[in-house]
């Protein structure tokens, strides 16, 4: 009988554990991109929407590496893009806004995002071209 109730313990357990680990998995739907030109001034905002693009910047954004460090950038962002991400479909969608710097130098990006779960992150020469690629032209 003990060895039952440990079962099925360990069972429910294993069920939240999975529940909670996909909760937070949402669905990238749009990104809405404002470049910032030398001067600092805002350009006019495009959206991305088409399927094939959105499954690019997914890929790409999930290989930013994130740390929990605050930084203090010396010019202003390249690039301001807001991530539209459903969650649940009877609910609004979550907006991530990311300010985005390319390194010329190196070939990466720096982004500082206002979601609690990122602050600061680089991504790699590959996807920040991909991300260049497809926000600044």
């Amino acid at each position: 009988m003990k060895k039952i109730i440990n079962f099925t313990s360990l069972f429910v357990f294993m069920v939240l554990l999975v529940g909670c680990i996909g909760e937070e998995k949402g669905q990238l739907s749009r990104v809405d991109v404002q470049k910032i030109d030398t001067e600092g001034k805002y350009e006019n905002v495009v959206m991305i929407t088409d399927s094939e693009t959105i499954e690019l910047l997914r890929q790409a954004f999930e290989q930013i590496k994130w740390d929990d460090k605050m930084v203090k950038m010396a010019r202003k962002p390249d690039v301001e893009a807001t991530l539209f991400y459903t969650f649940d479909e009877n609910k609004p969608e979550r907006l991530y806004e990311h300010e985005i710097w390319f390194n010329e130098s190196s070939g990466t990006a720096t982004i500082i995002s206002n979601n609690e779960n990122e602050s600061y992150g680089e991504l790699d020469k590959d996807n920040a071209q991909a991300l260049k690629n497809n926000f600044l032209n």
